[in-house]
């Protein structure tokens, strides 16, 4: 991938994995959450959804955009200039309505994602948000798509992205998935052709390695 890319600007790598889940079912979903080991080679921009109880901490801890009504006000005016959201429980009834404009961005804070927070867990939640974590889910086909950092990475922090994004992966199987878990997987970058890689060997990747 290194060798045929062109570009002349820091091309996002990105992972593409083909799974055998049936998507229509939804206890065969395939949703989580990984902090990579090297970062994304981006600034996370990190919203917190808070009261008073974790404002001055979400501050202290990095957060670019802290508050409650005023946020909601101007989401719902269509600004979304941000990475990640972050909510604590008490305000998460406030910004239900919100869910039809961050839902399909991925931005809707939620317990299953791990960004529905307690106050006191806001700087432990910021700092993964900032340092490379990265949702992953099944798509309407079945397919997950990730980026795993930049094609000036050096190869091995690369490696270890994907090994540890697959890793994570891998124990998410469904229980009610029979047979064959991954189908196909490829890499790409931004301007690059896909490239297919070995499923034994991808699958036999450790985030140790």
């Amino acid at each position: 991938m290194k060798d045929v890319s062109t570009a002349k600007f820091d091309e996002t790598v990105e992972f593409h994995l083909r799974t055998n889940v049936d998507p229509r079912h939804a206890d065969q979903m395939v949703r989580g959450v990984v902090s990579m080991p090297h970062g994304l080679g981006k600034t996370m921009r990190v919203l917190v959804f808070t009261g008073s109880d974790g404002s001055e901490i979400a501050r202290q801890a990095g957060a670019d955009f802290v508050g409650e009504d005023e946020l909601i006000e101007r989401i719902e005016g269509g600004w979304v200039d941000f990475d990640i959201g972050l909510a604590t429980p008490q305000v998460m009834p406030k910004i239900g309505k919100l869910g039809r404009i961050l839902g399909r961005r991925g931005l809707m804070p939620n317990p299953r994602s791990g960004t529905m927070v307690q106050p006191q867990d806001l700087p432990r939640a910021i700092q993964e948000a900032k340092g490379g974590r990265t949702e992953y889910r099944t798509d309407r086909t079945a397919i997950i798509h990730c980026a795993i950092g930049k094609i000036s990475f050096e190869t091995n922090m690369l490696l270890g992205n994907l090994a540890t994004l697959t890793y994570a992966i891998s124990q998410d199987r469904p229980a009610a998935l029979k047979g064959q878990y991954f189908r196909s997987a490829y890499l790409t970058s931004s301007m690059g052709p896909s490239i297919l890689l070995d499923l034994a060997t991808l699958q036999a990747l450790r985030p140790e390695d």
